[in-house]
C-alpha cells in the first residue's frame, strides 16, 4: 500500500510539473526553446494539449509531409500559375511569430525539414525559399510531440538539445489527472495567466538574480549527470528564473532550482553522479606539530584593567545579529542531483551504457543503413536533374522552379511571334527547371552475437543468452531484422547460427552447444568480421554483440599463449572499428575487468558490465543498441 501511495504521489508531482511547464512556456515561449513531450495518444496528452491551446499563444501545427517551402515560405504556386504573376506566401514559421510551433510525430521528421527549423530557432530569422529579400525576424518556441515506441528512436538529438523542458507523461493515467484536479483548487484547463499577471511576471523575470553558488551548482550538477552541452545549464537557469518570476520572487531559491533539475537536467542525464571518495569526504587531519604562535594579547594599561561588563549592557564589540548563511554550492548541487535522480526512469543505466559508446560517424540506424534510391522508399526533397532511366520527373518541383522565370521568358521568346501568340497562357519550361524524385531506402540489420562458451560459468551464460535471443527474435520479423550467432570455445570459433529470423532454428542451435575449454577470442572476432562483410554485401547492416569476459588465451593458430592471444584480439578489434559498424561488449566478469574494457575501446564498442547475466536485461541492452540513434 505504501508503494502504491508513493507511485500515486509521483504521478501527481509529474502532472503538476507539466502544468507548471505550461505557465513557464506562456511566460517565455522563445527564450526556453520549447517543450519535448513524450506521451502516447490518449486522454492525458489531449488534456495537456487542450490546456496549451487555452494559453492564448499563436499555435501552428507543422505536419510531417510539409516541405521546406511550406515551412519557410516561398512561391504561391496555384496563384502564380493562374494569374501568370509571381506571388509569395508566408511560411508556417512566420505565422507562428511570438508563439509556438507544434510538431506532431516529431521523431519521424526528415532532416531536410529539421535543419531549417533549427536554424530559424537559433537565429530568430526565417529566410523564404526562392526569395531574394532579407530574412524575416521571427521568434517562436517548439512543442515536439514524441510518439515513439520503446523500441524506436525518439526526437532528433539536435532538436531536443534546443528545447528547454522535457516532459514524460507515459506513466500517467486519466485517474491521476482527476486526482490532481480534486486536490488542487485550480482547474487544469484554466491554468493560463491573465494578461495583467503575464505582464507582471515578464517584468519580474527581468529582475530575477542568481548567486554565484547557484550558478556553480547548476553547472556542477549538469557535469555530474554526464551532460556535456552548455545549453543545458543555460536553459536550466532560464527555467528556474521563469519559475521564480511566476511565484513573485526576484531571487532564486531551492524550489526553483529543484524544478529546473527535474524538468531540464534529469531527462538529459547520461550517467549516475559519481559518489565522493573517502579521501575527498574526510576532513583533512590536523598538522603534526602545533607550533603555530598564538596572537599576543593586547597590552593593557594600568588605568584599563579588565572588568566584566554590566549585566544589562552588551559589549560594544559584539557582532550584530547576522542573517542565516546561504547554502553553499556543494549543498545546492547535492539537492539538485537528488531531485534529478528521483525522476530518472528504470533501466536507464543499461540504455545509456549502450548509447554512450556510439559514434557520430556510425551508419547503423534503427532499421539499418540508409541509402538513396529513385524507385521506392521514403520520399526525399527533389533535386535538380535530368529525367531518364530510373530517374523520374518531379512535376511540382519543376513547376516551382519555372514559375519565377515566366515573365522573363515571355519577354524574350525563343520561337516566332506566331508561335508565341499560339502558346500564350502556357508555362514555358526549360531544361534547367527539371527536378527529379528521390527516395530513401533502409536496409535490414543483423545482430551478430559472439558468445563465449568457455569456462565453468558457460552453462549459465548460454542459457541466458538463449533467452535473450528468443526475446529479440520475437520482435525481429516486423523490422526485417535477423540474428547470427558465433560461438567460441576450446581452440576454434563456430558459426552456430547463420543470419536468420527463425525462432525455431535459433532454439535448436542453442540447445546443442556444449561449454568449457579455452577462449579463442581472436578467432571469434575474425569470424564476426567475415560474417559482417558478407552481410554488408547483401545490403544488411551488421551489429556485433560480444558476450565474454575478455580473457583471451588461444591464438589465431589455435594454440595457447595469453600474450599473443590478447595481441591477436586487439588486432581484430581494430579491424572491426575500421568498418564503422556498431558493437556492444557485455562483460560477464564478476568484477568489471579492465582488459575487457580496453578491448571494447579498441573495437569502438559500448561497454556494459553484467556480472550476473540476465536474459531480460541482456535483451534490453541489445535492443537499445539496435534501435538507438545513429
Amino acid at each position: 500500500m505504501t508503494q502504491d501511495k508513493a507511485s500515486s504521489q509521483q504521478s501527481l508531482d509529474a502532472w503538476h510539473d507539466a502544468l507548471s511547464s505550461l505557465q513557464i512556456l506562456q511566460l517565455d515561449p522563445h527564450g526556453l526553446g520549447g517543450v519535448c513531450l513524450r506521451a502516447p495518444h490518449g486522454p492525458v496528452r489531449e488534456r495537456w494539449l487542450s490546456t496549451l491551446a487555452s494559453l492564448g499563444l499563436p499555435l501552428v501545427k507543422v505536419p510531417g509531409s510539409a516541405d521546406a517551402e511550406r515551412l519557410l515560405g516561398g512561391i504561391d504556386l496555384a496563384h502564380t500559375l493562374q494569374t501568370g504573376q509571381l506571388r509569395m506566401q508566408a511560411g508556417l514559421l512566420q505565422q507562428a511569430d511570438q508563439g509556438l510551433v507544434c510538431l506532431p510525430m516529431a521523431e519521424r521528421l526528415a532532416p531536410a525539414l529539421l535543419a531549417p527549423l533549427m536554424q530559424a530557432l537559433d537565429s530568430g530569422q526565417v529566410a523564404a525559399t526562392h526569395h531574394a529579400s532579407a530574412p524575416t525576424a521571427t521568434r517562436f518556441g517548439v512543442v515536439a510531440l514524441d510518439e515513439s515506441l520503446p523500441d524506436e528512436s525518439g526526437v532528433n538529438a539536435a532538436l531536443q538539445e534546443r528545447l528547454g523542458l522535457w516532459l514524460d507523461l507515459q506513466a500517467l493515467s486519466p485517474s491521476d489527472i482527476d486526482a490532481s484536479l480534486n486536490d488542487s483548487e485550480d482547474d487544469a484547463l484554466h491554468i493560463g495567466l491573465s494578461p495583467g499577471a503575464l505582464a507582471r511576471a515578464r517584468e519580474q523575470l527581468q529582475q530575477v538574480q542568481a548567486s554565484d553558488a547557484q550558478l556553480h551548482a547548476l553547472c556542477a550538477s549538469a557535469l555530474g549527470l554526464g551532460i556535456g552541452s552548455l545549453r543545458a545549464p543555460i536553459l536550466a537557469l532560464r527555467v528556474a528564473s521563469a519559475h521564480a518570476a511566476l511565484n513573485g520572487r526576484s531571487v532564486l531559491d531551492d524550489e526553483d532550482l529543484g524544478f529546473a533539475a527535474r524538468c531540464v537536467l534529469a531527462p538529459r542525464a547520461t550517467q549516475w553522479p559519481a559518489e565522493p571518495s573517502e579521501e575527498q569526504s574526510a576532513e583533512p587531519p590536523p598538522p603534526e606539530n602545533d607550533e603555530t604562535p598564538e596572537p599576543p594579547p593586547k597590552p593593557e594599561t594600568p588605568d584599563q584593567a579588565p572588568s566584566d561588563p554590566p549585566p544589562g549592557d552588551a559589549p560594544e564589540d559584539a557582532p550584530p545579529d547576522t542573517p542565516p548563511q546561504e547554502p553553499s554550492a556543494e549543498d545546492l548541487q547535492e539537492m539538485m542531483v537528488a531531485a534529478a535522480l528521483a525522476s530518472l526512469p528504470p533501466h536507464m543505466l543499461d540504455a545509456l551504457a549502450t548509447q554512450k559508446g556510439a559514434r557520430s560517424g556510425n551508419t547503423s540506424g534503427r532499421s539499418g543503413q540508409t541509402r538513396a534510391g529513385q524507385q521506392r522508399g521514403r520520399p526525399l526533397p527533389p533535386r535538380p536533374g535530368r529525367p531518364g532511366g530510373h530517374a523520374r520527373l518531379h512535376v511540382l518541383a519543376t513547376l516551382r522552379a519555372a514559375a519565377p522565370r515566366q515573365r522573363l521568358r515571355q519577354a524574350t521568346p525563343l520561337a516566332s511571334s506566331n508561335d508565341t501568340t499560339a502558346s500564350r497562357g502556357r508555362i514555358a519550361i526549360r531544361a534547367e527547371d527539371f527536378h527529379i524524385q528521390r527516395y530513401q531506402q533502409r536496409s535490414s540489420s543483423c545482430l551478430i552475437l559472439a558468445l563465449d562458451a568457455s569456462g565453468s560459468a558457460a552453462l549459465q551464460r548460454l542459457a541466458e543468452a538463449k533467452g535473450a535471443v528468443e526475446l529479440l527474435l520475437q520482435q525481429s520479423y516486423a523490422r526485417r531484422d535477423s540474428v547470427c550467432i558465433v560461438a567460441f570455445r576450446g581452440a576454434q570459433a563456430q558459426l552456430l547460427l547463420p543470419a536468420t529470423r527463425s525462432l525455431v532454428r535459433a532454439k535448436r542451435a542453442m540447445t546443442g552447444l556444449p561449454g568449457g575449454g579455452g577462449t579463442p577470442l581472436a578467432l571469434a572476432l575474425k569470424m564476426a568480421h567475415e560474417q559482417a562483410a558478407l552481410l554488408q554485401r547483401q545490403g544488411v547492416t551488421p551489429i556485433l554483440v560480444v558476450l565474454s569476459d575478455g580473457r583471451a588465451n588461444v591464438t589465431l593458430q589455435g594454440v595457447g599463449g595469453r600474450a599473443q592471444a590478447q595481441a591477436d584480439a586487439q588486432n581484430w578489434g581494430q579491424q572491426w572499428r575500421s568498418t564503422g559498424h556498431r558493437a556492444l561488449w557485455i562483460d560477464t566478469s564478476v568484477q568489471p575487468d579492465a582488459q575487457a574494457k580496453q578491448l571494447a575501446a579498441t573495437m569502438g564498442a559500448s561497454y556494459l558490465p553484467m556480472p550476473q547475466v540476465q536474459a531480460q536485461r541482456m535483451a534490453h541492452a541489445m535492443d537499445s543498441l539496435r534501435t538507438g540513434p545513429a
